[in-house]
């Protein structure tokens, strides 16, 4: 399994941008297993890199290619079939459902393309400390504890890539230890990568190749 970048530059970005990137404009492959780590300033394209990946936007020239073929090409079928096998997303926005509880939005995930039982919800979220949270609408959760709602969801499906989108922003150290090892138990579990984007190098995370953007 293999994402591939080839000459990937946002529209909005002048092509001057690529003298200081080493992503933006370049060739990439990255592969299944892969520990990626993605350093990203505020206005550098970290979200809109992830949404690249996902698919969930195309306004980039280049080209971005999953197990050789182009994302541009894909049908509406495809990429739903792309987001519930291969690729699971964090999202900086996280969009949950305000208006659900924190175990339906899990769940709702989860019955897609089921990857855990109902059950490992419940070990999940008393492992990242929002055990007491299950039953609770998703508007009433604090931002920290909502970003581990998202990252408990994420892992409900099978996935090849885990793409990262500043999943740590409102977390203390304790907690966002807690919340990578959980990711990177499951990632290993499924000999997945991982693409973590962020303002800055976290320690705690074993990247094998880092990147600025």
């Amino acid at each position: 399994m293999q994402l591939q970048l080839q000459q990937l530059l946002p529209t909005y970005f002048n092509s001057n941008r690529i003298d200081s990137s080493e992503v933006w404009g370049k060739d990439l492959v990255f592969n299944k297993g892969e520990y990626i780590k993605i350093v990203a300033p505020s206005g550098s394209g970290k979200s809109s890199l992830t949404h690249f990946l996902y698919g969930l936007r195309s306004d980039y020239n280049g080209t971005i290619l999953f197990n050789n073929q182009v994302l541009r090409n894909y049908s509406i079928e495809d990429f739903a079939h792309y987001r519930a096998s291969s690729m699971s997303i964090v999202l900086q926005d996280l969009r949950l459902l305000p208006e659900q509880t924190v175990m339906e939005n899990i769940e709702l995930k989860r019955q897609l393309n089921p990857y855990h039982s109902p059950e490992k919800i419940r070990d999940m979220a008393e492992r990242l400390g929002i055990g007491d949270k299950l039953q609770s609408k998703c508007r009433t959760c604090s931002y920290g504890e909502q970003q581990r709602v998202a990252i408990i969801r994420a892992l409900m499906q099978p996935y090849d890539f885990l793409l990262l989108d500043e999943p740590f922003s409102h977390l203390d150290d304790n907690n966002s230890k807690k919340a990578m090892q959980l990711m990177l138990d499951e990632s290993k579990a499924r000999g997945a990568a991982i693409i973590f984007a962020d303002l800055e190098r976290i320690d705690f995370f074993p990247f094998t190749r880092l990147y600025h953007l």
